[in-house]
This record gives structure tokens, sequence and C-alpha cells, in this order.
């Protein structure tokens, strides 16, 4: 889905963040984000949406079998984790004074690394 601007998400590849709708909902767990798939408006989180993939044997998989995989769910169905309020958080962007843009919590008030 082609669009005309980039989306700008909050959540980035590396992140912790909690799982709050679906059936791996947990949000006092946090989990590391594997992939962000910014056209899709998905994120690939680690150990969530788990599916089989059976595959046939070939040159590089002599064996073949049944692989489980994360599959992407919906960006909107997970939330930062911020480790001084040990819960999911809300997030807003502001500069520093470098010029960046920082992510901060709205609940601590703490800039999220």
């Amino acid at each position: 889905m082609k669009k005309r601007f980039k989306p700008k998400y909050n959540i980035k590849k590396g992140d912790s963040v909690v799982v709050i709708a679906g059936n791996d909902k947990d949000l006092a767990k946090p989990r590391t984000v594997k992939q962000v798939l910014v056209d899709e408006a998905r994120v690939i989180v680690e150990g969530v949406n788990m599916i089989s993939r059976h595959t046939k044997p070939s040159a590089q998989n002599t064996k073949g079998g049944i692989i489980k995989k994360e599959a992407p769910i919906h960006i909107s169905n997970v939330m930062l984790w911020d480790a001084k309020e040990k819960s999911g958080v809300k997030v807003s962007r502001e500069r520093n004074e470098d010029g960046k843009s920082v992510r901060i919590s709205k609940r601590s008030g703490e800039v999220i690394k």
C-alpha cells in the first residue's frame, strides 16, 4: 500500500514492548521487537504470534520438517515498555539540545532509549 508520506512510529527495532491485545496479551511481560514493517504498519515481536511452517527437503535444508517462527502483528497491538514504571506507556516526541527528536514517556517523563 503506497502512501504519499511515510508514517512515523514510536516503536523501533530492539525496543522492549508489551502486547496489549490478541492471544499473546501480557501487560506485565516485556518482549523485544525483531523488525518493524513500516509500510504494512506491523511489527515482529519475539515469541508472539508463532506460526508453523512446513518445509520440504531441499539442498539447503536436507531434513525438511516443521519450522516455528514469528508472524507480524499490527503495531497498534503493542505498547512501549517503561522500565521505571514497569508498564506500557504512551510516548511523545520532543527535540533535545542537539536538535534530534527523542521519545519521552508521558507517564514518567523519562527519555526512552
